[in-house]
């Protein structure tokens, strides 16, 4: 007896149903009116935040920026200090042991 055969992708009514409607959906000649009514009804159902909240949200944005602009400026300057530091204590200790 011979086992029967699995259907592939694409194949059954499942994959017939897809293939048609992708057929459909790219022959349309409206689908560009299509796509504009889909949008507009999607952007009536947003919700649009009212100018206050963006007001807040962008003075939030504002004062976090400033505030990690100048923590990332001390760390920066701390850490060239630092090196400028270690690399004047090399040359020193070289100087000594007649490396330099």
């Amino acid at each position: 007896m011979i086992p029967p055969r699995t259907a592939r992708f694409g194949e059954g009514p499942e994959g017939r149903a897809a293939r048609r409607e992708r057929g459909q959906a790219e022959r349309g000649p409206g689908r560009l009116g299509q796509f504009i009514h889909d949008v507009r009804a999607e952007l009536k159902r947003t919700s649009w935040p009212h100018a206050k909240e963006v007001q807040n949200t962008t003075i939030i944005t504002l004062i976090a920026v400033i505030f990690f602009a100048v923590y990332l400026f001390l760390v920066d300057q701390g850490l060239s200090r630092l090196i400028l530091g270690l690399d004047w204590v090399i040359e020193k200790i070289a100087g000594l042991l007649g490396l330099a």
